[in-house]
């Protein structure tokens, strides 16, 4: 693949423009589709080959340590040699991800082919987002906030019906993921390099986190509600089809598809329909619904209520979409040309570590304890990091009157 010189993406006809910006948004889709795609088979490989919750944490762990380290090492790699040359190594690990899960026929390669996926997301999904703020900077902000809740939502749903429905369960599906990223790799080979070369790229590689000098604030003013955001996609992600299954008694292979689907649906549409209001005015709505939804999801799992359960997962979700457009927008706001990709691997950082962690602890003591306190345990983190995210807004917007009334005398 060439690497033809860049242009500014502005000087694209804006149709054409257009068309680039939803074929990358609809990668991105595809790439957080594929991560989300093993949340729905875990149960069948655990059947298949008999390992135990502590195997499956493991597994769920290798692929976050292996996206943290690759989004500290290349996430601001493509601020310097542009994005196409990291979006095509990263299809590439991540085709060879999908083919050792299509030929898995064990926990070891199991491992390994979620280590090399996380690899392979952790260097696209930087590069990717800072390419939709490079065409669009106005609309970067929804697409960055709806495209990965999106793709996880398909991602679950797509292989729950696939499992449930379709023969060659733990075959299929990746099947049809090879097909969609041979599209791709077409996307690929037609998309405008949007990002001039610049020096410093292998000073880029050395694994930090670095906020770009007077940005600082406003992305510290985000962390709360970006931590519990994604959190609480943690928890549905790792202990969602397990506590359907186990506690709730839905033992349907589409359910724990549904789950997902259902927190990241939801997530997806409240996103598009508060468009545009400012982003920083959602940051506290956000962490107020992310809590309140948890708890009334926590009430379903304490009487056992499927019901209840949705109505909360639903409550949750629309705090999951607002928090995303808040956190997301604010940045396609604030993010130079030349530290787009650097300060998307910051925010991705925080994200997956606020993602991870947490269930992460939470797939341990399960072994230890059982999955009803543990999902209730960890329900009760995220209803705390959601006030948190309502405390820390509002401390901010009472310092900023204080600062603006001492101004005005």
């Amino acid at each position: 693949m060439s690497a033809p010189a860049a242009a500014p993406a502005d000087a694209l006809d804006p149709a054409r423009r257009g068309r680039l910006f939803a074929a990358v948004a609809g990668v991105v889709v595809l790439f957080l589709a594929a991560s989300s795609v093993p949340s729905p088979l875990y149960v069948v490989y655990q059947a298949q080959w008999g390992f135990s919750a502590a195997t499956l944490t493991v597994v769920f762990a290798v692929y976050v340590l292996f996206l943290l380290t690759s989004l500290l090492v290349v996430g601001g790699l493509s601020d310097h040699v542009g994005r196409r040359p990291v979006l095509a190594v990263a299809l590439v690990v991540q085709t060879v991800a999908v083919v050792l899960f299509l030929v898995a026929d064990g926990v070891t390669t199991l491992l390994v082919a979620r280590a090399v996926q996380g690899a392979a997301t952790g260097a696209a999904i930087t590069a990717m987002a800072a390419t939709l703020v490079d065409l669009h900077p106005r609309r970067a902000g929804l697409a960055n906030a709806t495209t990965p809740l999106i793709g996880l939502a398909l991602g679950a749903l797509g292989c729950g019906l696939l499992v449930e429905y379709a023969p060659a369960p733990t075959r299929l599906v990746w099947g049809v993921l090879l097909a969609g990223f041979a599209v791709v790799a077409v996307v690929l080979a037609l998309l405008p390099e949007t990002a001039p070369r610049r020096t410093g790229a292998w000073a880029s590689l050395r694994p930090r986190l670095r906020i770009p000098a007077g940005l600082r604030a406003d992305v510290l003013a985000i962390v709360p509600t970006l931590a519990a955001s994604w959190a609480l996609g943690g928890l549905y992600l790792s202990l969602g089809p397990s506590v359907a299954a186990e506690i709730l008694g839905l033992r349907s292979h589409l359910v724990g598809g549904i789950v997902v689907t259902l927190l990241c649906g939801v997530g997806a549409l409240t996103a598009i329909t508060v468009f545009r209001r400012p982003p920083e005015s959602l940051l506290a709505p956000a962490g107020g619904l992310l809590a309140l939804g948890t708890l009334v999801t926590l009430g379903g799992l304490v009487l056992a209520s499927p019901l209840l359960t949705v109505v909360g997962t639903v409550v949750a979700g629309l705090g999951f979409g607002s928090a995303s457009l808040a956190c997301f927008g604010t940045l396609a706001r604030i993010a130079a040309p030349e530290t787009r990709g650097e300060l998307m691997a910051v925010a991705y950082t925080i994200a997956y570590l606020a993602f991870s962690l947490p269930a992460v602890v939470a797939g341990v003591l399960t072994v230890q304890i059982g999955l009803q306190p543990v999902a209730e345990g960890y329900g009760l983190v995220v209803v705390a990091l959601g006030v948190t995210a309502v405390v820390a807004r509002l401390l901010v917007v009472r310092s900023r009157r204080t600062q603006e009334e001492c101004a005005r005398a």
